[in-house]
């Protein structure tokens, strides 16, 4: 019966189009579409429920770990076309859970409307891309398309390390190994020193959570391997300086070296909200390491990397405000949501004050973009 019950809400995560689905007791269960967490016409939810809703789902191992950590993350496969990344974790008011939806099929890099830059970056041989972005930002959906363009591409061997495992890569033209923490290895950094004698050309590293992790990450990268990971971070500068920080201050001299000769590339990702309040597109700025931007990482001016990236257009840099206005211009944003998401609001101020001018006078509110009915 609790099976069928959450079936009932993911079906309606799915047919909404929505991107997470929410359940915490004491709260009707929620539907995050287009960025905005909206509550589905149902009663609220009892810790019990919450439990009842979910344990059937929870694989074994993982009971444990909720127990004692009161929390813990696990994938489901929902249907052939829909897995779940999900969380389920212990709060004030007792259980909850976040559904992250995951469809089977990875999307191509053309069809995200990404920059022709990160394909580009995909055609590397050895080194060290980031992706990095907040949570919600589409950047396991990004390095799942750029590891599938690597598939297509080219003949070699992939690794992914995952907390869970997201997309489930079928084997095109590489072979696939991919490994799930605290299923088939206990930590990221246990996995990639592992990864190191298995003979791969690209290794996913899907979250550098160490300084352990990200010294193998490094190293992996300086020694001929292609290596993908991922930051919460917003910006290159502020990816270098997460790096850079994680370590004791006396090797900090070092790892800048070793980074700025391993680096190949930063993508910061942010997903925006479309004019027409029909899904979001991506903002991205990109950093590619050229001797400018490695001499600025090595000598511990990251300040000064925007600067590069601003003259950088050739090379396929972009500032994230840069993608932003780009997107105005375009009509395919609102100034509202260009101001909201910008890093240097002073660049967008005039523009969104005459905007918001304009709102006063008319007495108009911008547009909603609610669903018509989400309901259980």
């Amino acid at each position: 019966m609790s099976t069928q019950r959450i079936d009932t809400f993911l079906d309606l995560v799915i047919k909404q189009g929505g991107s997470d689905l929410h359940l915490v007791a004491g709260n009707p269960p929620r539907i995050r579409l287009h960025g905005i967490a909206y509550p589905v016409k149902y009663r609220e939810l009892s810790a019990d429920e919450v439990y009842d809703l979910i344990k059937d789902l929870i694989p074994a191992k993982n009971h444990d770990e909720l127990r004692v950590k009161g929390n813990t993350d696990f994938a489901y496969a929902y249907n052939e076309a829909m897995r779940f990344r999900v969380n389920a974790f212990q709060h004030l008011g007792g259980m909850g859970a976040v559904f992250r939806a995951i469809p089977n099929r990875i999307p191509a890099l053309n069809e995200l409307s990404l920059p022709p830059a990160i394909k580009n970056l995909t055609r590397q041989r050895r080194g060290l891309i980031l992706v990095t972005g907040p949570t919600g930002s589409g950047k396991s959906t990004t390095l799942a398309a750029m590891i599938d363009y690597i598939n297509n591409e080219r003949k070699g061997h992939i690794v992914t390390i995952e907390d869970p495992v997201e997309y489930v890569h079928t084997q095109k033209n590489c072979l696939f190994s991919q490994r799930e923490v605290g299923t088939h290895v206990p930590t990221f950094s246990r996995a990639l020193l592992s990864a190191l004698r298995e003979d791969p050309d690209v290794v996913l590293v899907g979250e550098m959570r160490d300084a352990e992790t990200i010294h193998l990450a490094i190293t992996a990268a300086e020694i001929g391997i292609l290596v993908f990971a991922t930051l919460h971070t917003n910006g290159a500068a502020a990816s270098i300086d997460r790096i850079v920080n994680a370590f004791p201050a006396g090797e900090e001299p070092y790892v800048r070296t070793m980074l700025s000769t391993s680096l190949v590339g930063i993508v910061s990702q942010e997903l925006v909200r479309r004019t027409d309040g029909k899904g979001r597109l991506p903002a991205v700025e990109i950093m590619i390491n050229n001797p400018a931007i490695s001499n600025l990482i090595r000598e511990n001016k990251v300040d000064q990397i925007e600067n590069v990236i601003q003259s950088g257009g050739m090379q396929g840099m972009q500032r994230m405000d840069t993608a932003l206005r780009r997107l105005l211009d375009a009509n395919l944003i609102t100034i509202d949501e260009a101001y909201a998401t910008a890093r240097n609001k002073s660049e967008f101020e005039k523009q969104y004050e005459s905007y918001m001018s304009e709102q006063a006078a008319q007495r108009v509110s911008p547009p909603s973009t609610d669903p018509a009915n989400i309901t259980s």
